[in-house]
Formats: C-alpha cells, sequence, structure tokens
C-alpha cells in the first residue's frame, strides 16, 4: 500500500491522517515568519471557539502560501474525497498563543450537509511549529466523522481525544466532518499553523480568492492552482469572478 492508499484508507477508518515532512523545515519557517508579517498587518482577534489571532484569505497576501493550494502530497488525497472539480474553500491560519485556551470541539459541516458516504469538505493543518499538546496542536476524535453529529452532545463526555505530535512542515489532513478543535497553549511560545479547507464544486467559497488578488501572481499559479481558485478564464461558480474579469 503507498502512502496516498495508507492515508486515504485512515481517513476513511480514524477521519484524519498525518504526513511528515510534506515541505522542509527551512520552507515551514519561511511560511512561519511570513505569516507573522501578515498577522502585524491584518491580523485579527477570534474568540468564537477559542481565544487566538486569526489571518484569512493568504492566498491574497503571499505566494509563499500558493504551494499549500496544490501540493502533490496532500492533492491526490483531498480529491479522491471531494473529486477533482472541487474548489479551494479558503486559506486561512490561526495562531494560538501562551495561555489561550482550548478551543471548542466542532466540526466545519452544517448539519444539514453530513454526508456519512462522502464528505462535502475536507480540511488541511500545515505545521509551521512542532506540534504537541504543550504549543496547542490541533485535537481530533478519530471516528467521529461518522457519529451523525456536527459536534458532541452537551451531556457526552469525550473520553478518546488524539492531540497529534509532529514536527514542523508536516500536514494533517481530516474529514470536515471530524470533530477537532485546537489545543490550549501551556507553553511559552506562539503554535503557528495554516488551514487550507476544501469543499464540492457546486459550494461557495469560504472566503473568495479573488477578493484583493494581486494581478501580477495570476501568471506564476499553477494551472491547478487557478482552477481550484476558479481563477481559470471562463470559470466562476455561477458567475464571474472579480479576478477572472481582472485577467481577461
Amino acid at each position: 500500500m503507498n502512502e496516498i492508499e495508507q492515508c486515504i484508507m485512515e481517513i476513511k477508518i480514524y477521519g484524519f491522517t498525518i504526513l511528515d515532512g510534506v515541505v522542509s523545515t527551512e520552507v515551514a519557517n519561511q511560511m512561519r515568519e511570513s505569516l507573522i508579517l501578515c498577522e502585524q498587518k491584518v491580523g485579527t482577534e477570534h474568540t468564537h471557539r477559542g481565544s487566538a489571532s486569526h489571518v484569512s484569505n493568504l492566498p491574497t497576501l503571499d505566494p509563499i502560501f500558493h504551494q499549500c493550494i496544490d501540493h502533490p502530497r496532500t492533492l491526490p488525497i483531498l480529491e479522491h474525497f471531494l473529486d477533482k472539480s472541487m474548489i479551494l474553500g479558503s486559506l486561512n491560519s490561526r495562531i494560538v498563543r501562551p495561555g489561550d485556551d482550548y478551543q471548542k470541539l466542532h466540526s466545519d459541516i452544517p448539519a444539514n450537509m453530513l454526508n456519512m458516504e462522502s464528505p462535502v469538505m475536507m480540511n488541511t493543518v500545515w505545521l509551521l511549529d512542532d506540534f504537541s499538546p504543550a504549543i496547542g496542536g490541533t485535537r481530533v476524535v478519530p471516528g467521529s466523522h461518522l457519529s451523525g453529529l456536527i459536534e458532541p452532545p452537551p451531556d457526552f463526555d469525550v473520553k478518546h481525544i488524539v492531540q497529534p505530535s509532529a514536527p514542523a512542515g508536516s500536514v494533517i489532513v481530516f474529514n470536515g466532518q471530524c470533530w477537532h478543535g485546537g489545543g490550549a497553549n501551556t507553553s511559552d511560545q506562539n503554535r503557528h499553523a495554516l488551514f487550507g479547507h476544501y469543499r464540492k464544486h457546486m459550494l461557495l467559497f469560504q472566503l473568495d480568492p479573488h477578493d484583493g488578488f494581486p494581478k501580477e501572481w495570476f501568471d506564476n499559479l499553477t494551472q491547478r492552482q487557478k482552477g481550484l481558485m476558479r481563477m481559470t478564464h471562463g470559470q466562476g461558480l455561477g458567475a464571474m469572478h472579480a479576478s477572472d474579469s481582472h485577467f481577461h
């Protein structure tokens, strides 16, 4: 069984998988440094499901993040579940700082869109720091993607939570129905991660990458990146997007 087959099987059974060394430590460090600069300029506080700093719509902020959109080690796994017609719903970040608390366990799919046979959303978590429970690594509940629930019931004691430890440059790929949430950061370091959110083609963007996308970056996108962000000439989700008109 090759890596892709192994990962697909793990996602089917557990709801998630982990790939080590998807990008080098050097590249992960470069992404983290860019993210820190982006946060200083456009970062926002987020308290909906736990305190943290967010930087949104990363494809519009620095081309270094574009490689995460269609990386050859993650893309085939995502396409297996969502088909090649999928879109990149968003690429954002969450920076968990020392003292930030646990994020509430949740899934990323509305209750009316849960599908036990074929998920409509998949996620990637790009680790820009070494993840551990102390630094607030992502928590997941294995098998919860098959529960038929978008979050744990109020009176349910969730006993089997996994909080993977993995080095910077690793990627967690998981079914959007899987209960997950950021951990509490009890260390003295910030925790940086990128979150790629992929959706089946009939759904809309979570954050539209066309908004504010610099025209001069367009020609350096791969064809697959253009397709996933619907920036290919003539494509669009029911209507022409702003950047499509820019690049005619």
